[in-house]
């Protein structure tokens, strides 16, 4: 078992069964045993890769996009340049290189702002960026109110906690995670029964869910989204959402934990394991209805990057490569498109403020209702 398992029991024994969402922050966040304030989590040498990761193109099309943006807006000045959880810093590094020619972008940079918990990823990323204007954050509360906002969050939603509800013969009832009699964290139900108009908030028919079902929702990830969008209907201008989950209300327990890229169970190496659960983006539509922006999505990563050049700047690369650079810029920009890939699971969500027109990427009739 681990350190934080041991830091879990007590907590259990102490307070009772934790749900989903307490113990997913804690395994994530918590000071001297949590996930995130490991060194080495993403990468060959990690437990996972991401997309700037595999490949070089997505953090460089995503800076193009952004910077297309703000030139169409006017080239505000300044403005802040935002990432939320920059993993090891390569998109952003990425992302600054590509828009070093685009005239006055990144004069106009007030910061480049990073939302970063982990203090061990904080010290590579000022390794991996040295030279930009960087502004580390806790939280998304402490981003600059007076700037307009040129945000990216790349497989960040999917790690913020959520909650389990399972259907059952007597109803719905709350799963959470508890001690066995050997010590061993397992899940159990909490005894007490939650309304069926649970179900309905999500959009959900309640007559539909099956008994068994398991129901996620993620109330933090709502009020993040639901804040990031007052912000941007406020002080402009961009932000795009990316991640892996599903564009309409369904059901299935989604709650993964990866280490040493293979998956485990859930509760088997916790602080040691990697987190996270498929996005509901329609729910992140619901929590942005009626803030004043206009919201563009979710649409498939694939058909996103091919419409933002990505086979254009494969071309580009693929002309000075060696065989073997060829071969690894081929797979990377076919793992990010292809179907079968990340191309369908992954999806774009863009929220744009009141002087901004379509976002790149986008079409106009893509605009959400």
């Amino acid at each position: 078992m681990t350190k934080l398992a041991d830091i879990l029991r007590r907590v259990i024994d102490t307070h009772g069964p934790l749900d989903i969402g307490q113990f997913m922050a804690l395994c994530a966040a918590h000071r001297s045993a949590g996930y995130y304030h490991r060194r080495e989590t993403i990468g060959l040498a990690g437990d996972f890769v991401t997309a700037p990761e595999i490949s070089q193109t997505f953090g460089e099309l995503l800076g193009l996009a952004l910077a297309a943006f703000w030139q169409e807006c006017g080239r505000p000045c300044p403005i802040a340049l935002v990432e939320l959880g920059p993993g090891r810093g390569t998109l952003m590094a990425d992302l600054w290189r590509a828009t070093a020619g685009v005239r006055g972008f990144h004069e106009a940079v007030r910061g480049v702002h990073l939302v970063e918990i982990s203090g061990s990823l904080r010290q590579l990323q000022q390794q991996v960026l040295r030279g930009l204007p960087l502004v580390f954050h806790e939280d998304i509360a402490e981003l600059p109110r007076d700037l307009p906002l040129y945000l990216v969050a790349n497989e960040f939603f999917d790690s913020l906690p959520m909650c389990q509800f399972v259907r059952t013969a007597r109803g719905l009832q709350e799963r959470r995670v508890t001690t066995d009699a050997s010590g061993r964290l397992a899940f159990v139900l909490d005894p007490r029964l939650l309304p069926s108009s649970t179900l309905v908030s999500v959009g959900l028919d309640a007559e539909k869910v099956e008994e068994g079902a398991v129901v996620e929702i993620a109330p933090a990830r709502e009020a993040m989204i639901a804040d990031l969008a007052a912000r941007i209907a406020v002080q402009g201008d961009l932000a795009y959402v990316i991640d892996y989950g599903f564009d309409r209300p369904q059901w299935g327990d989604t709650l993964q934990a990866v280490a040493r890229h293979r998956r485990v169970e859930p509760l088997a190496m916790p602080g040691e394991a990697d987190l996270s659960s498929h996005v509901d983006f329609a729910a992140l539509l619901r929590a942005t209805a009626g803030s004043g922006i206009r919201r563009y999505g979710p649409l498939a990563q694939g058909i996103f990057l091919r419409r933002l050049g990505i086979e254009t700047r494969l071309a580009a690369l693929l002309a000075r490569a060696t065989p073997e650079q060829a071969a690894e810029l081929r797979s990377g920009v076919a793992r990010l498109t292809e179907p079968e890939a990340m191309g369908t699971l992954f999806r774009v969500l863009a929220m744009v403020g009141p002087r901004g027109g379509v976002p790149p990427g986008f079409e106009k009739e893509e605009a959400a209702g």
